[in-house]
């Protein structure tokens, strides 16, 4: 679980860069799906560490 969290993470990172780059250019779908990305995927590590914590507690 510890290396899907970092990827995840940076996913969500990515994701991130991508949604102010759409908004430059003005893409809206493109907008619509980072931000998307983004929420999901940073929801996803957030809860995953508070949770588990980090490093993940073993029960």
């Amino acid at each position: 679980m510890n290396l899907l969290m970092v990827i995840f993470g940076l996913i969500a990172i990515f994701a991130v860069v991508g949604t102010f780059q759409a908004i430059k250019e003005k893409n809206i779908l493109s907008i619509v799906f980072n931000f998307g990305a983004a929420a999901i995927f940073g929801w996803f590590v957030v809860m995953t560490v508070l949770n588990a914590g980090y490093p993940p507690t073993h029960h």
